[in-house]
């Protein structure tokens, strides 16, 4: 013994308000398709049109489609989830914007009860009432000129979105493109044309009207595959590259929702999107796009003409390119990792931060020929003033993406060196000491190392510019690696941290190295103090300016040196006993 479902409408109208529909006021969208729907189904949509009344209380949607016949009334408007006869009666067409049956149900939302009169050519007019509780009637309807009128009666709590003030604005948002015409209480809503038909000052004010920015540029976007026209307006201001921003998307010039995601890619977030698109998939809230192979396909050809914006400006226009490099970097520099044309127009046009001043790549390349950088800014920081009086360039790769495109410039061309400078490397452009002073300097080296040793510093003294830097701590991406797996190993339990005493057993690092300058004059008076621990303090002290100077991270050990070279030549300035 086989038995049929029974549907609850209370429970499918609250699965729709809860769970399918972001908001009750879509219902304006789904009356505005079936009315649309019905008039593309005579053929002459020209002569469309939709005319929406509010007043007593009560929303009234009338338009002058092909209407329905009694049997189509009982399939379309009382039959929920089956397609099959809808395809046969004609509803299923590809210009039509969705379906009968589903779209009226969701004026359930707001109404406890919906009467639909409506009449087909050549049939007698049928009247459908249908109430929320589930139940509906169809009678004999009054003899009018082929068409559908729509009345809502609201459920309670739900006046105001039937209110006259709330139906137009509704309606104009969800309805100005559409091509038959639309009123309320007499008025049009509907705009006639879309906005990129209007010429570039009329699109370049709507996009300032619709998204409350003046926008830097505005690009038009043309993907026939999908059937989709539009633009795109450029954000004159920086935003943040993790939120995804959202577009404006109509689809066969209805809107679908304010703020769809996915359309664009994420590199491109520098920029705000209204579309219209005829082949582009709802899902089935109808507020969010299909994520299938025609998006994707779509998304791509619409970053190829983003892309080719960005080109024809560097080639036409490069100060109001540069303008925009100083707003987009980011974004401009992720694409830059994976298309070789934004790559190279990053290396001739955008900027970036060196010891030589702003530069871009292209310049600095032609001066230096390496293109070589610290990996971090803390890196650079400490490096920057010491390698410039080297005359060695460096740039600061430790901003986003940098580094990267640093590297990839030169996988991508084989005559681009590019060159990580290791701290360590500037030591060997330093100039040793005269073996007759290394020998006089022997004893306070020996001081300096015993109070250095248990911080693991070695100590050297070296001549180099600027003779005004006493002190620099180098350390070397080994030792800087072996620190951070020396702190991990403290933490680790102790089944990892067998593991890691393991590994650690394998590669004993090169120290940190504090380089005193002796060009330097304070450095010169400190080698020459005749008392060890006075010399002793003086060393901690130029570590720990030196680590500091170097933005260095202060370790519990450095910190408690500071502390005691600070109280120490504190001590040794104001002897016990002393005073005025």
């Amino acid at each position: 013994m086989s038995n049929t479902f029974q549907v609850d409408l209370r429970g499918i109208v609250d699965l729709l308000s809860h769970h399918l529909y972001a908001s009750p006021r879509v219902y304006i969208r789904e009356l505005l398709q079936n009315a649309v729907d019905a008039i593309t189904a005579t053929g002459d949509a020209e002569q469309g049109r939709v005319d929406l009344v509010t007043g007593d209380g009560r929303l009234r949607v009338s338009d002058n489609g092909i209407g329905l016949t009694e049997a189509q009334v009982h399939e379309l408007l009382a039959t929920i989830g089956r397609s099959s006869k809808r395809d046969e009666l004609g509803f299923q067409r590809h210009e039509f914007l969705g379906q009968f049956g589903i779209g009226l149900l969701s004026c359930f939302l707001v109404a406890d009860e919906i009467h639909v009169h409506t009449r087909r050519a050549g049939a007698p007019a049928v009247l459908w009432i249908g109430s929320s509780d589930g139940r509906y009637e169809v009678r004999p309807g009054e003899e009018r000129e082929p068409g559908t009128t729509v009345t809502l009666l609201p459920r309670r709590g739900s006046e105001s979105l039937l209110s006259g003030t709330t139906v137009r604005e509704l309606a104009e948002l969800y309805g100005s493109l559409l091509p038959v015409a639309v009123t309320v209480d007499g008025e049009s809503v509907t705009a006639g044309r879309l906005p990129w038909e209007m010429g570039r000052n009329g699109l370049l004010a709507y996009g300032e009207r619709v998204f409350g920015f003046q926008p830097f540029d505005v690009i038009e976007l043309n993907v026939p595959e999908a059937g989709l026209t539009g633009a795109a307006f450029v954000l004159p201001t920086p935003v943040n590259p993790a939120v995804r921003g959202g577009h404006r998307v109509y689809l066969k010039r209805m809107l679908l929702a304010e703020s769809v995601e996915g359309l664009l890619p994420d590199w491109a977030f520098f920029a705000r999107c209204v579309v219209d698109s005829t082949e582009l998939r709802p899902t089935a809230s109808r507020e969010a796009l299909y994520d299938d192979g025609l998006l994707n396909d779509t998304r791509d050809a619409i970053a190829d003409q983003l892309r080719g914006w960005l080109v024809r400006l560097a080639a036409t226009d490069p100060h109001r390119l540069g303008r925009f490099l100083g707003i987009h970097h980011l974004g401009v520099k992720a694409l830059a990792l994976h298309d070789d044309e934004m790559l190279r127009l990053v290396e001739q046009w955008y900027p970036m931060e060196t010891n030589m001043g702003q530069v871009t790549l292209a310049d600095f390349r032609s001066r230096h020929g390496v293109l070589r950088y610290a990996a971090t800014t803390d890196e650079f920081r400490q490096l920057a003033a010491v390698a410039a009086a080297q005359e060695v360039g460096l740039i600061n790769g430790g901003y986003v993406y940098d580094a990267e495109i640093i590297e990839r410039l030169s996988t991508a061309d084989p005559e681009v060196r590019a060159e990580r400078l290791d701290p360590t490397d500037l030591s060997t452009r330093f100039t040793g000491l005269d073996p007759d002073i290394e020998f006089q300097l022997h004893p306070f080296l020996t001081v300096a190392q015993r109070r250095l040793d248990r911080l693991g510093c070695e100590v050297v003294i070296r001549t180099f510019d600027p003779a005004n830097l006493p002190a620099l701590y180098l350390v070397s991406r080994a030792a800087a690696f072996h620190e951070q797996f020396t702190t991990s190993r403290e933490k680790a339990d102790d089944l990892w941290g067998g593991v890691l005493d393991a590994l650690a057993a394998t590669a004993p690092p090169d120290r940190p190295q504090l380089v005193l300058n002796y060009r330097n004059p304070l450095v010169r008076r400190v080698v020459a103090l005749a008392d060890p621990e006075l010399a002793g303090l003086a060393v901690e002290s130029l570590y720990g300016q030196a680590l500091m100077l170097g933005h260095h991270p202060i370790r519990p050990a450095d910190a408690a040196l500071l502390t005691t070279s600070f109280m120490g030549l504190l001590d040794r300035a104001m002897p016990e006993g002393e005073n005025r």
